[in-house]
């Protein structure tokens, strides 16, 4: 099968996606957004991509955002099909770009984190004023999420509310439970070794050694057969910037989510949050990468809503309108707007 996305839908490139967003300053030290004057000062930091939907003069400290993070490896740009079937009505939202991905900068010799991807989020929360938000992840931000949301925690018990809240959280396809990851060879496991940098670096430099790269990882279901559009589309995204080689510097979450299991583990934070925050899952039938957290979730977390999608890891691009109504769904239920605004 091929073109799941919807018949006779078109594809949002790559071009598209990042022309309608912008590059901000970003100082990762002390994690704020930059103003231009900062950003063009020495030494400037780095720039990161977000993209936003809203109508700023309407937003306010009642104003409930849609939070966006991304997954692995195609960044922001995973989003783009789903972003189109949400509809401009949905606002505001947020997509956020993590250092080393898209159209963000790629720094070599950088300390990526799931604790600096964090920080990134809260920066940009801080910049636009967000005082509440829905956040769906897919593939790794979970992690950041969790990160957050044990923020959120840690500041509530100190009586500390400059953050924004986190209303409701939805986790597509990602790691929840460091015992419970799944990822086949040819993914992550081979990206971190020697032999996955080289081939990223030839995968920077050929279509053909990128596209079959993508094809071996698995990301896609058996009857999903990606059209040569769209696999140039996506290699656009991930070697801008020359960015195919940040999939060997972050191959690495997997490892550090069992590193710091106890403080990144979903039912130990469900737990203290004591149903502050509405928990939706959401899996995959045929994701070999992380299909073992859906059954995980359902015995440790009963509290939490659980959503399958058919196909495979990649729900962004098989199935984006099924993920797109869902998001439309919670959105809703959570105080999201959706009367009609402006994007910017």
């Amino acid at each position: 099968m091929s073109g799941n996305r919807m018949a006779g839908s078109p594809l949002v490139t790559a071009a598209e996606w990042y022309g309608g967003g912008q590059r901000i300053g970003y100082d990762p030290e002390s994690a704020h957004v930059l103003t231009e004057e900062e950003a063009a000062a020495p030494p400037g930091g780095l720039r990161v991509f977000e993209r936003v939907a809203a109508a700023e003069q309407d937003a306010d400290e009642d104003t409930v955002w849609l939070t966006m993070l991304p997954g692995f490896p195609d960044g922001s740009y995973g989003w783009a099909q789903v972003d189109r079937m949400l509809g401009d009505d949905l606002s505001p939202r947020l997509y956020v770009e993590p250092i080393g991905q898209g159209d963000s900068d790629k720094p070599r010799d950088y300390p990526y984190s799931t604790v600096e991807r964090a920080d990134l989020v809260e920066a940009l929360w801080r910049h636009h004023g967000v005082c509440r938000t829905v956040v769906v992840t897919f593939d790794y931000t979970s992690l950041a999420l969790l990160e957050l949301l044990r923020r959120q925690l840690e500041r509530t018990n100190s009586g500390d509310t400059a953050m924004p809240a986190i209303a409701a959280v939805l986790m597509v396809n990602g790691g929840l439970f460091a015992d419970a990851h799944t990822h086949p060879w040819q993914g992550t496991p081979l990206l971190r070794t020697p032999l996955g940098a080289l081939g990223m670096w030839r995968a920077q430099h050929s279509p053909r050694v990128f596209d079959a790269s993508m094809m071996q990882a698995r990301l896609y279901s058996r009857s999903y057969h990606p059209a040569p559009e769209e696999l140039a589309e996506l290699r656009s995204a991930i070697t801008r910037r020359d960015g195919a080689a940040f999939l060997h510097n972050a191959a690495g979450f997997v490892n550090e989510h069992r590193r710091h299991a106890r403080r990144w583990d979903l039912a130990a934070i469900a737990r203290d949050l004591d149903g502050t925050v509405a928990l939706y899952v959401g899996g995959s039938d045929e994701d070999p990468y992380e299909h073992r957290q859906i059954q995980a979730t359902r015995e440790r977390v009963p509290q939490a809503e659980i959503l399958t999608f058919p196909g495979g890891h990649l729900t962004t691009s098989e199935h984006p309108d099924l993920l797109a109504a869902a998001i439309r769904d919670i959105a809703a239920r959570h105080g999201v707007s959706t009367t009609a605004t402006a994007n910017r």
